[in-house]
């Protein structure tokens, strides 16, 4: 048996470089096999694309990188619980589990609101583990937003 490792830093570190960037702080890493695949943070203002989520962006770059549309036993770690989009992206890639930090009472889709993954149309639902990293994820996220009103 080999022991378990959180990549929730590695996502935080993606979420910190979004705050650098005036993006809203949330980071994503895909990890296959023990060794992160792709990394990304969120870059909506920058590329001014609405779907520019640091999950949607992670997944587009696992999937190029591996040469292909599924992510079949990746990982997807992330500092903020996926909205229903980006859950739907992660059913359509069928990733094998989801670990998040910061529940998102306001926007999210998978333990909040739609529950995308509870859904009959669900193609695909990941094992979720949520609360990882949960208050640093949630301080960076509650600066952020203090520091703009």
């Amino acid at each position: 048996m080999t022991g378990f490792t959180s990549f929730m830093e590695a996502a935080l570190d993606q979420a910190r470089a979004a705050a650098a960037a005036g993006e809203v702080p949330v980071g994503a890493v895909i990890v296959r096999e023990g060794r992160i695949i792709a990394a990304a943070r969120n870059r909506m203002r920058e590329l001014t694309d609405p779907t520019a989520h640091a999950e949607m962006l992670a997944i587009r770059a696992a999937c190029q990188n591996l040469g292909s549309e599924r992510l079949t036993g990746c990982d997807l770690w992330v500092t903020l619980e996926p909205c229903p989009a980006c859950a739907g992206a992660i059913a359509a890639a069928r990733i094998a589990r989801l670990y998040y930090a910061a529940a998102d009472p306001k926007s999210g889709g998978v333990a909040q609101g739609p529950r995308v993954f509870d859904h009959p149309q669900a193609h695909h639902s990941p094992e979720i583990y949520g609360g990882l990293g949960e208050a640093e994820a949630a301080a960076l996220l509650k600066d952020f937003f203090a520091a703009r009103r």
